[in-house]
């Protein structure tokens, strides 16, 4: 769970110091903790607490779209099965997800909210995570894997296939099986862009995890809103001493 987190502080220093390391979707300082404003304090966690852009937040709408059904995996030539790929073994593929770098852990971008006076609201993106990158083809692969890394993510590609022109990606070529998705550690997020076979059975992997729930991202505009988590940081400014928009707005 990453709900909110409380801290009573006046030191600026420990404020930055202390939101900047944690996974929280909502911070309050110097304040309670409860009565989010909508447009002002967007409201959602993380993990177990929330799986999309925050509530009351600029993207939030957006989730209640119509949006298209996962794209069927081509078929070409490519893909006879010419020569089956070897299966990658759990213990293979937690070994390279465990080699990974760590995502980029500043914030993407930020913007500051309207809120009541005396008070400083802040919306920040950061990268989600670790995102496994499986096509189902390499090209596809790639694709995922350079758009997740725009945001700052960590990507592992797993194609049947081979992609020479992603040496600088950390990629692994052979099947994957879907079921492994269940027991697979330290992934935020699987790219999977293929038929609905696949799609069910990726699902059904991810929904039977424990811990936090992790999305299946399906196309391309679903992959940038998930590459990124919102956090919010809500400070009530008056306790850090005399206020001049406060004292000019009370006058």
């Amino acid at each position: 769970y990453g709900l909110t987190f409380g801290l009573h502080t006046r030191i600026d220093d420990r404020v930055e110091s202390i939101t900047t390391r944690l996974k929280v979707g909502n911070m309050y300082i110097n304040r309670n903790q409860i009565g989010a404003v909508v447009g002002s304090q967007p409201f959602g966690g993380e993990g177990l607490s929330g799986t999309g852009p925050k509530a009351g937040g600029p993207e939030y709408v957006r989730r209640f779209m119509n949006i298209e059904s996962p794209q069927q995996a081509p078929t070409t030539e490519a893909q006879s099965p010419v020569e089956k790929a070897n299966t990658i073994s759990l213990e293979v593929l937690q070994t390279a997800i465990n080699g990974l770098p760590a995502a980029k852990a500043t914030p993407n971008f930020a913007i500051d909210l309207p809120g009541p006076t005396g008070e400083s609201n802040h919306l920040s993106t950061y990268a989600r995570g670790v995102i496994l990158c499986l096509g189902p083809t390499a090209a596809v692969a790639l694709e995922q894997a350079t758009t997740a890394s725009e945001f700052g993510c960590s990507v592992l590609m797993v194609t049947a296939e081979s992609n020479q022109s992603s040496s600088d990606i950390p990629s692994i070529t052979g099947e994957i099986n879907l079921t492994d998705l269940e027991h697979l550690e330290g992934i935020d997020a699987v790219a999977l862009w293929s038929d609905e076979s696949n799609m069910r059975t990726a699902r059904k992997a991810l929904a039977a995890r424990n811990g936090a729930i992790l999305p299946l991202i399906y196309n391309k505009a679903d992959l940038i809103e998930r590459s990124v988590l919102e956090r919010h940081i809500c400070i009530d400014t008056t306790a850090a001493g005399g206020n001049a928009s406060l004292l000019a707005e009370s006058s």
